[in-house]
């Protein structure tokens, strides 16, 4: 996977800690984007459909709560690569910016 969508980046980066369950992933999503990404529930688990057949997630269990089920998906190596991998791309664009904006800034 190359360059990925924000919400695809900010998905992988939530699970980066620990497994979580859809809700927990749109949670945190929101919370590391500074509430940029709002994540509606169709999106997310078309996007951990799109992740998981890529081998970039995985389901890591499933519980029932409530009487409904509960499924916790897992960044797998691929992941945790593609996502620093974008990281990295985001950095060197915004430093490109960075350093243009401080030399007509001088």
């Amino acid at each position: 996977m190359t360059k990925m969508t924000e919400a695809t980046y900010f998905i992988l980066a939530a699970l980066l800690e620990a497994p979580l369950h859809g809700y927990g992933i749109i949670k945190r999503a929101g919370e590391q984007s500074a509430g940029r990404v709002k994540l509606a529930v169709g999106t997310l688990y078309g996007a951990l459909d799109r992740l998981a057949e890529a081998g970039l997630v995985v389901v890591d269990r499933e519980e029932v709560v409530d009487g409904r089920p509960r499924r916790y998906y897992r960044i797998t190596d691929d992941g945790v690569v593609a996502v620093r991998q974008e990281a990295v791309r985001l950095q060197q664009a915004a430093r490109v910016v960075t350093g243009q904006i401080s030399v007509v800034g001088a």
